[in-house]
């Protein structure tokens, strides 16, 4: 990395107060700028203030809590952990224990991610060598203080992490009996996408003067994006390489930006894009100012196509020829977005925008929605057939074209010598054939697994917790019956063998699908619970997955059976 910009990004990230271990850690991991919400929560969260932050996911939120919790901590300093994180689910909580293993790399710090799939032995094997930072689901954290093998007395800071999340998962219960283990003397931090009364409650009850912070408050003209055209695929992160390849093949850019968040991102696109065929440039803080120049003439002279390239990096870029700015993740702040797809569209020219999200980002596309007044169309994503069919259009595209140059003439004596041994159709069959395979041929790719729509998503999230919502028991009111596992619908119902006798609720269910199999809150179905068992619906593909992960888990303190439901009851 270029001197001049290592001091930069340094002496950013060092005007909140951060120590040398940490800039150092951040400088190596490409981090150029602090996000908003990095500036904001960072020195007061150093200064040892509780706050509740209204923030999505993709606003940089993870390291505006860890970097502060890493602050002030001693590796090994107390015996037991000094910070705990508790999350929605297995996925979040292994991201977060890697970023802040990440972060405090310098530091010799020790995170342990706490949560369910995983054996519980490997888990407890690490507790007992200590920790300093744990990051756990509710379930599983309780399952923990339970069986005694995590003390909570010493901790420092707790971090509630998409708090929202976790209620609507029916975590509330567990939250609370967790931070009843915590000193009253603690640090604590609460995030979440949204701000219903029961989160404000939570703040009201375990917070201490709180400073609250809400990001994408400002709104934007509604003209300030006339003429882009807006759209979103959903895309799962271990196929977002391969769909900006097949959105590039589709969309065919003239020349377009492609933005990352980090350095290491951009080179490792850069990358994946010029093994596709395309003429890709990297452009990023790393780089020396001749380098910069020598790749904005490239992709201004027309041979480069593609410029991938972080938001610092970028700044001030005006390219006259750009028709496409395509998100490779949902940018960290709202503002970033418009300032991003503001460089097409530019003096009455159309454009395109182009946003691939991971599930767990949805609510920021609503949020950059709330902030431009315009809509990001939901997509899917272009299957091998719709590829196909473009490099078709484009063949006949480029013929048609050609056909209107006056510089024909001179392969008539070729075409004369070709129609004596065959017809003019054969032959001009021929030369569109040769045509298509200089421009890549016929497409030979696995199909990328689909993903909902983010509103399709989201009406798949509201109605599972409506159907939740009419299992739960209230006074003699009777649970909603399960659908009819015959009504052609791709679900299973499995059975567990606890009841209400055992004190079974259906948020001990929801948590421990989610926290134990890693499925989705949303992909609960219908929950009954009897006396001595209970039936909760599942994806039929996840089934066995849930089943096992259940055998293998504590519900209520028991280890229940768990089976497919048999119908010769």
């Amino acid at each position: 990395m270029d001197g001049d910009h290592l001091l930069d990004a340094a002496s950013d990230f060092a005007a909140l107060g951060l120590r040398s271990e940490l800039l150092h850690a951040l400088s190596g991991l490409g981090y150029e700028e602090p996000t908003p919400i990095q500036r904001e929560a960072i020195p007061p969260l150093i200064g040892g203030r509780d706050l509740v932050g209204q923030a999505a996911t993709g606003t940089g939120k993870t390291a505006a809590f860890a970097l502060p919790l890493l602050q002030g901590l001693t590796a090994g300093a107390l015996t037991g952990p000094a910070a705990l994180i508790l999350v929605p689910t297995r996925e979040l909580a292994e991201q977060v224990s890697q970023a802040v293993h990440r972060y405090g790399r310098d530091l010799g710090v020790r995170v342990l991610p706490v949560y369910g799939g995983q054996p519980i032995s490997r888990q407890l094997q690490v507790l007992r060598r200590g920790v300093d930072i744990v990051v756990g689901t509710p379930g599983r954290v309780l399952d923990h203080i339970e069986r005694g093998t995590l003390q909570l007395g010493e901790v420092r800071a707790v971090v509630l992490d998409e708090a929202d999340e976790m209620l609507d998962m029916g975590f509330a219960e567990d939250i609370e009996a967790i931070l009843a283990e915590t000193p009253d003397t603690r640090q604590t931090v609460l995030f979440s996408a949204t701000m219903p009364p029961r989160i404000d409650a939570i703040a009201r009850r375990h917070l201490r003067e709180p400073l609250r912070i809400r990001m994408g408050r400002e709104t934007a003209a509604a003209d300030i994006l006339p003429r882009v055209r807006q759209s979103a695929f959903l895309i799962a992160r271990a196929h977002k390489t391969a769909a900006l390849g097949r959105v590039l093949d589709v969309e065919a850019p003239q020349a377009a930006i492609v933005f990352c968040r980090t350095r290491e991102e951009v080179d490792e696109v850069t990358q994946s894009l010029n093994g596709r065929g395309y003429r890709a440039e990297a452009l990023h803080g790393g780089m020396s100012q001749d380098q910069r120049d020598r790749v904005m003439g490239r992709l201004r002279g027309g041979s480069t196509e593609l410029l991938v390239a972080t938001d610092v990096a970028a700044r001030g870029l005006d390219v006259e020829q750009l028709t496409h700015v395509i998100n490779y993740n949902v940018p960290s702040a709202p503002e970033a977005y418009v300032h991003r797809i503001g460089r097409v569209g530019r003096a009455g020219r159309a454009g395109a925008a182009i946003t691939l999200a991971e599930p767990r980002e949805q609510r920021m596309l609503r949020t950059i929605e709330r902030l431009t007044g315009q809509r990001i169309v939901a997509e899917k994503l272009p299957t091998v057939t719709d590829l196909r069919a473009r490099r078709l259009e484009l063949l006949r595209t480029t013929v048609r074209e050609v056909c209107e140059d006056d510089d024909l003439e001179r392969f008539r004596p070729i075409l004369d010598l070709l129609t004596d041994d065959a017809e003019v159709e054969l032959v001009a069959l021929a030369g569109l054939k040769l045509l298509h395979d200089a421009n890549g041929g016929d497409v030979d790719e696995p199909e990328i697994p689909s993903t909902a729509p983010p509103r399709e998503r989201e009406h798949r999230r509201r109605d599972s917790q409506n159907r939740a919502a009419g299992n739960r028991y209230d006074g003699d009111r009777r649970p909603r019956p399960a659908r009819d596992r015959s009504s052609g619908d791709d679900i299973t119902r499995v059975f567990v063998g606890l009841g209400r006798r055992s004190g079974l609720r259906p948020q001990d269910l929801v948590g421990a699908i989610t926290g134990e199999a890693g499925l989705a809150a949303r992909d609960v179905g219908a929950i009954q619970i009897t006396d001595r068992f209970a039936l909760v619906e599942v994806p039929e593909a996840a089934a066995d997955r849930v089943i096992r992960s259940l055998q293998q888990s504590t519900i209520r303190g028991r280890r229940p059976t768990v089976r497919r439901e048999r119908f010769d009851r």
